[in-house]
């Protein structure tokens, strides 16, 4: 930390300029489809690099092999910084425990640049069930012969991984229904065709505050200031559940050091201005950078967090 301190004081000192002076077009691949939150997260801080940087920043949609070929795609790029991969926790951390065979490889194919958003699960039902919290679906769950349909968007998913903490926790009677993405297990949740689904919250508060979703419970250590009326699944004796789905960004592997610090610093500076941190902040997510160690650290923490529960469950990738 004190040799990474040392070099981004010595850099700050000519980021402005050599942010000013840099031209040309960097490139934010995202394995997600226009429209979602990663992509919301990534167009609202792509405006605010393109500033910093005096750049060109596009949004490179790559969707496909649960976020394989954007990181591939990013892995396999020339290490010059201008192209670069904003993932959320799940290609991260889970796909290495989820897939034999994966194609990338966090430790040997990026140099982490910074953390980006923080966002966290909630549990949502139909507004229809009666329910009033989680605690009240659990103990529903007891007392019926067949299981509560859950939905997520994926074998190995946050929302899988979830719900498979909440029902050891709480010895809830669930059945997993996995979907290929969040949009129709959030459809099937609004037609009442499964009972409830796990989500960030950036991705769900437009249904909330529609009236088409009813939160039950936050999956964090505290409420989220979106819903301050939703107590946490902790507050309600569901302990252990808490699910944090960050996205953060990544360069290719042997990126320059002064590069990733001058990233990291634009990075840093375009969160914690406006409007862009109010957008991120107005839509659920916290904007949170950091530090490439402490990303490095992070990534190392939750790939053993989650990889432990993937083995333990017995969890294969699709």
């Amino acid at each position: 930390m004190k040799k990474w301190l040392s070099m981004v004081a010595l850099i700050l000192v000519g980021v402005a300029c050599a942010a000013r002076a840099q031209t040309g077009t960097i490139r934010i691949v995202i394995a997600f489809p226009p429209g979602g939150p990663v992509d919301f997260v990534a167009r609202v801080l792509a405006e605010g690099l393109a500033k910093d940087l005096n750049a060109s920043i596009i949004v490179d949609n790559r969707p496909g092999a649960n976020g394989g070929i954007a990181a591939q795609f990013v892995a396999k790029s020339a290490p010059d910084g201008n192209t670069l991969w904003l993932t959320s926790a799940g290609a991260a951390v889970m796909n290495p425990s989820l897939y034999e065979n994966l194609t990338y490889d966090m430790q040997r194919d990026f140099a982490p640049v910074s953390l980006v958003v923080n966002n966290v699960e909630v549990l949502v039902v139909n507004p229809t069930n009666p329910a009033r919290n989680a605690a009240d679906l659990v103990a529903y769950s007891k007392q019926r012969i067949d299981a509560l349909a859950i939905a997520s968007s994926g074998v190995g998913s946050m929302p899988h991984l979830a719900m498979e903490l909440m029902a050891d926790a709480s010895k809830a009677n669930l059945l997993h229904v996995p979907y290929k993405g969040a949009a129709p297990a959030i459809t099937d949740v609004m037609g009442n065709q499964v009972v409830g689904f796990f989500g960030d919250i950036p991705g769900l508060i437009g249904f909330i505050r529609g009236g088409k979703l009813k939160p039950l419970g936050i999956a964090a250590p505290k409420r989220h200031p979106l819903l301050p009326d939703v107590p946490t699944l902790d507050e309600q004796g569901i302990h252990g559940v808490e699910s944090n789905n960050w996205y953060a960004l990544f360069a290719p592997a042997k990126t320059p050091p002064a590069r990733i610090a001058l990233l990291n610093q634009a990075v840093r500076h375009a969160l914690t201005t406006e409007p862009y941190r109010s957008r991120l902040v107005e839509s659920g997510a916290e904007p949170l950078p950091g530090s490439p160690d402490e990303l490095a650290a992070l990534v190392k923490s939750d790939t053993a967090r989650w990889g432990k529960i993937i083995h333990d469950k017995k969890i294969k990738g699709e």
